[in-house]
């Protein structure tokens, strides 16, 4: 079966700074929850980030659903497939209100006015989040905006799911919450975690990210 993402042999550094990756691979197979841990500074946002391609290896390959990905046209259809829930969500939700957020992907796709919406109720219907339809997205709390984050990505319909420290200012109530959607959902996953906790009650497969290559994690 051919992985929906594989990286292979992967190599990177930023500029005037130690080397991050240094031969990093992986694979993640369908319907597969794969969790990633690793000390502060080891790489692992960067390895979400090549995914879809918003940061390029130095060397090595990345391939996604079947195809070798290197240009930044090859990403346009990765990132339409793969959703990212960037680690601080602020940097994911910029439209005035929830309902808007989490239509703007829909609408960039393509769909009507009426399909955006009806998604946008389906999503927070699945989520439990329909009292933050009409609310101010800038006045949310951490925990609601991470929450919408995550919806915003649903919304799109994603075969992938690309989660950077998804706990970060959650509760405990909606850290729960949040992993019995994630443990719900068909989708496959990478999700990168510093909670040894929550990657081992979602995770299927664990990998460490040390001294820059990923290697099995109990």
């Amino acid at each position: 079966m051919t992985p929906l993402i594989e990286l292979r042999d992967l190599h990177f550094a930023y500029p005037a700074h130690s080397v991050v990756l240094k031969g990093a691979s992986l694979t993640l197979a369908p319907e597969e929850k794969l969790t990633i841990s690793g000390h502060n500074g080891a790489g692992k946002s960067t390895l979400l980030r090549m995914i879809v391609g918003l940061l390029k290896p130095q060397s090595g390959q990345v391939l996604a659903f079947g195809q070798s990905c290197s240009k930044e046209a090859d990403f346009h259809s990765v990132r339409r497939r793969a959703g990212f829930v960037f680690q601080d969500p602020d940097d994911q939700l910029f439209c005035p209100t929830v309902a808007e957020d989490i239509a703007f992907g829909p609408l960039n796709l393509g769909k009507s006015r009426r399909e955006a919406a009806t998604i946008v109720d389906r999503v927070l219907q699945q989520l439990d989040l329909t009292f933050l339809k009409d609310r101010i997205t800038y006045r949310l709390s951490g925990g609601e905006k991470r929450l919408v984050s995550l919806a915003c990505v649903l919304a799109m319909d994603p075969d992938v799911l690309l989660l950077d420290e998804p706990t970060n200012a959650l509760d405990e109530k909606n850290e729960a919450r949040l992993l019995e959607i994630l443990c719900s959902l068909p989708q496959a996953m990478i999700i990168v975690s510093h909670d040894a906790d929550f990657r081992q009650n979602v995770g299927t497969r664990a990998l460490k990210l040390q001294e820059g290559l990923l290697i099995p994690h109990s």
